[in-house]
């Protein structure tokens, strides 16, 4: 009897659809669980649901991509892009990356954000960005590769 060799199915990144929401939301759950924002600190529910609807509003900056292996969602990327003040074209904020524990190590982190630099090319976006956890060095071993760190601290204030 032959071995059966187990076929590695591709993984496709594209474009959220109104249809992922299901799939989207437990990714989406995953990635706040993981950033502590759970139980007591959950986001509430009009965050998610106004997150979600802004992904299919043309007129939002605010853009998802979903990796997609198998008919499965295992991964994500939201971005947006913004104006600044020292160049004419927008910028491009990586705001959420996130993969399934079942994806990690596997390329789809790399493949989500390539992607985004595909869709920011195509924009005409100068500059592709994001920010971590400094704790979060697994993250930050693919961020070394892809890109630079920029020098910059983040200082914040909640109002």
């Amino acid at each position: 009897m032959q071995a059966i060799e187990s076929v590695k199915k591709p993984v496709k990144i594209r474009s959220v659809e109104q249809s992922d929401f299901p799939a989207w939301k437990t990714l989406w759950d995953g990635y706040n669980a993981f950033y502590g924002r759970h139980g007591a600190t959950a986001l509430p529910e009009a965050i998610t649901l106004t997150t979600w609807s802004r992904f299919s509003d043309a007129y939002e900056p605010m853009h998802a991509l979903v990796a997609e292996q198998g008919g499965e969602l295992i991964g994500l990327a939201h971005f947006l892009l913004h104006r600044s003040t020292i160049q004419l074209n927008p910028n491009c904020y990586l705001q959420d990356l996130f993969t399934a524990e079942v994806a990690r190590g596997k390329g789809v982190g790399r493949q989500l954000i390539e992607q985004v630099y595909a869709q920011a090319k195509t924009l005409r976006v100068e500059r592709v960005y994001w920010q971590t956890h400094e704790t979060n060095t697994t993250a930050m071993r693919l961020y070394d590769s892809v890109a630079e760190k920029s020098g910059f601290i983040v200082y914040r204030k909640q109002l």
